[in-house]
């Protein structure tokens, strides 16, 4: 199989997913292989959400359409250009995915099989229906995957090398025992913006969609903010009112309630605007329905904090020229070639031939 084949199936694969970002989907009739899928998909999507809460129909819609946009041939043939890969034996890459949020092993999934190699998959029980179908859908596209891609809930064996995702308790086991194998392995990550006080309406509005999105649960999503040290949080609180909503969604606001409990019967200060929770606090990685803060009283103070805790940080969205930052509202919209962790999956990848 040809690099261009494997373009041209997950272009269609693309097309196949936009149907799905629509809150009522129409079947296109233009869409290659539609007619054992459609229904399929639609039907998958409720058992994915009847199965975990957290996949609501909301953010399944929203992950379906990050990926049709990123799936496009100009995408796919943009990122692949910046590598040569060549037509050599296929490795075997064991992937162990996280459940976090839905598709979040996707990028591996998509990294392994461009660079024609073979997917072991070894999915999270709290995300295990959507990506199985999208294989058998890629498959009715480009047969030639139907040897290229696996799914076990077994011990795995047989790979060559492995991409692993988990928290910073599984990583010490996943080092241990994929230890002699090339790999990657990753950690617990999140999100930070860092604002000055001059973030218009707008800007703080499509924060709260990096906040919010997916219930805070990605690694993308934003859990902490660093402020100046006379922040007004009035404009704040009025740019996250757009997801107020959240209130409404059972586990969410069980989630607000009881660390809203546990802050209080500890004495704890909070600031809080009856859906979420602002605490100070110097961690990143924040309860659901909590943001922590922290404050600064220069730029340069935050950049160099930032520099030493590289290694927790996943993104920094900001508009004051911090290094690496992404515009507010981009956490969830990464490119194909944003790479998790800041690894490049590709190369590492590339060098297993």
């Amino acid at each position: 199989m040809q690099l261009h084949q494997r373009i041209n199936a997950f272009t269609a694969l693309g097309r196949f997913l936009r149907q799905f970002a629509a809150e009522n989907p129409v079947k296109n009739q233009d869409v290659l292989n539609n007619d054992p899928y459609f229904s399929e998909m639609l039907q998958t999507m409720q058992t994915a959400k009847h199965h975990n809460g957290w996949f609501t129909e909301d953010n399944m819609r929203f992950s379906c359409d990050s990926w049709a946009q990123a799936l496009t041939e100009e995408n796919i043939t943009k990122w692949a250009a910046n590598y040569t890969i060549p037509e050599t034996e296929p490795k075997i890459v064991a992937i162990v995915m996280a459940g976090n949020i839905p598709l979040v092993g996707f990028h591996d999934f998509l990294s392994v099989l461009l660079t024609g190699n073979k997917v072991l998959a070894k999915l999270s029980s709290n995300d295990k229906h959507i990506l199985p179908l999208l294989a058998r859908y890629l498959i009715s596209v480009e047969p030639e995957f139907k040897n290229h891609i696996a799914f076990t809930e077994e011990k795995l064996t047989g790979f060559d090398a492995v991409i692993a995702t988990g928290s910073d308790n599984t990583a010490r086991y996943f080092e241990y025992y994929f230890s002699k194998y090339p790999n990657i392995i990753r950690k617990n990550r999140n999100s930070v913006a860092v604002l000055t006080g001059n973030e218009t309406k707008e800007e703080l509005q499509l924060l709260a969609n990096d906040v919010f999105r997916y219930f805070g649960l990605g690694c993308r999503n934003v859990s902490k903010l660093f402020i100046p040290e006379t922040y007004d949080f009035d404009q704040f609180f009025n740019g996250m009112f757009s997801w107020k909503h959240l209130i409404n969604n059972h586990k969410y606001i069980n989630n607000y309630d009881y660390n809203k409990a546990v802050y209080l019967m500890s004495d704890i200060s909070l600031l809080d605007n009856e859906f979420m929770l602002l605490k100070k606090d110097t961690g990143y990685s924040s309860p659901i329905s909590v943001l922590f803060y922290e404050t600064y009283s220069n730029l340069d103070s935050v950049q160099n904090k930032l520099k030493a805790d590289s290694g927790k940080i996943q993104a920094v969205v900001s508009n004051c020229g911090i290094d690496n930052e992404i515009s507010f509202g981009k956490a969830q919209h990464p490119q194909l070639w944003d790479y998790a962790d800041g690894v490049d999956t590709v190369d590492f990848l590339l060098k297993l031939s």
